[in-house]
């Protein structure tokens, strides 16, 4: 096709609409393209996440995390409003269920109050019962501005806006890109149905963001390993024991929130996701195997050390992936009455880790910079939640490193 744009994105998920929403929105006169690999937009984490409004209760003050998530909840939650996407500002709770958790929970609440979020209260067990009267508690969090929300519907009106401007920009599905061919002032994307032009390139590619970033020349350090989250969900039987939102206390060693209840925006009542990392970075069965993903991880250190560091954790989490018995006993510490007739297998999603050489999780947002190019390494959650306030700083980056005018 060989047409000409300002800024070429790759990866049509949240996060990369988001972008090209706010580059639009700064620069109207600029053209910008996103190319997406699948047959619809926002196919990967943006519609596998369980949904959730985050609060930026969980995150280190000062951190990408915390200023954007509550900037960014704020931000969407209007822009839900203003084009009547269907979400509920419901509130959840989060809950300790043994003293060894207080201390915790406490860092927590304080983290909340650090970051701004709104509407945050220690509640004991009595409040609990009336807020979620099957859950067992000693104590616990109520988070009030914490919504649900479908991503998916998020991520396709950004889309929807973005060709909306009428001045060339657009969204393009079934783009896979697999080349790039760089000159001084301008770089050729070549995808496996056509060739674009343009003067800058922005990568968000999510769960192939360090192969991405490679192909288009940068030595990134770090390295992407996917973990998938199992979820159940609640049987007709089991919908009356949950009204919205519950949490345990997370664990302070461990890298993810622990599994969770969550109603759904629409309809339906999901119980995870555990954490069990895969062998096919886009496969989303239990099975699923990709000699590729499995070489490239265990051909990376850091994975190695990773699993050194966490292994009792991985092995709990596999318990959870193949026993529907020991996944139950674990929902059970927030809902004693739960009954293996209350929940049934459901979906699952595939979270993109980024780790570094050394092991360690990168537990912020990360953009690396090459030439006339950008890459979003790393977006974890709450980057949907944030994709908005997100997007807006990747825009103004991208702004500034590739002294965009209007």
């Amino acid at each position: 096709m060989n047409e000409k744009f300002d800024v070429i994105i790759v990866g049509g998920g949240i996060v990369g609409l988001a972008t090209a929403y706010k580059l639009t929105t700064m620069h109207p006169n600029k053209k910008i393209l996103v190319l997406e690999k699948e047959k619809e937009v926002a196919a990967h984490q943006t519609s596998h996440n369980s949904g959730v409004i985050h609060s930026g209760i969980y995150y280190k003050p000062g951190s990408y995390k915390a200023i954007n998530c509550v900037a960014g909840r704020r931000e969407l939650v209007q822009f839900a409003k203003d084009y009547k996407i269907q979400h509920d500002i419901c509130g959840k709770i989060i809950v300790a269920t043994d003293k060894s958790e207080l201390a915790h929970m406490q860092k927590v609440y304080n983290n909340g109050i650090a970051n701004g979020v709104e509407n945050i209260e220690i509640i004991d067990s009595k409040k609990i019962k009336e807020i979620e009267p099957y859950c067992e508690g000693i104590s616990g969090i109520w988070v009030g501005c914490t919504g649900i929300i479908d991503y998916g519907d998020v991520a396709r009106k950004y889309a929807e806006l973005i060709e909306a401007k009428n001045n060339g920009s657009k969204v393009l599905t079934s783009q896979e890109v697999i080349d790039f061919i760089k000159s001084e002032k301008e770089t050729t994307v070549i995808t496996k149905q056509g060739t674009f032009v343009a003067n800058y390139v922005i990568t968000t590619s999510g769960l192939q963001a360090d192969r991405m970033a490679k192909k288009e020349g940068q030595k990134s350090d770090a390295a992407i390993v996917g973990f998938r989250g199992d979820y159940y969900d609640l049987t007709a039987k089991g919908l009356s024991k949950v009204k919205n939102l519950i949490y345990p206390v997370p664990n302070p060693k461990f890298p993810f929130l622990g599994v969770h209840f969550t109603r759904m925006i629409k309809g339906g009542t999901e119980c995870g996701p555990n954490a069990v990392f895969v062998f096919d970075r886009e496969g989303y069965t239990k099975t699923a195997f990709s000699l590729k993903d499995t070489a490239e991880a265990f051909g990376f250190k850091g994975t190695w050390k990773f699993f050194a560091k966490h292994w009792k954790f991985g092995l709990d989490e596999y318990r959870g992936a193949f026993s529907k018995t020991y996944f139950l006993h674990r929902l059970q510490k927030l809902i004693p009455t739960l009954e293996m007739d209350d929940i049934e297998p459901a979906r699952c999603g595939i979270r993109a880790m980024a780790l570094g050489p050394d092991g360690e999780m990168l537990d912020d947002f990360k953009i690396e910079k090459n030439g006339n190019a950008m890459h979003v390494i790393n977006s974890p959650s709450p980057a949907a939640t944030a994709s908005l306030a997100y997007g807006n700083e990747i825009a103004q980056i991208a702004t500034e490193f590739f002294n965009l005018k209007n």
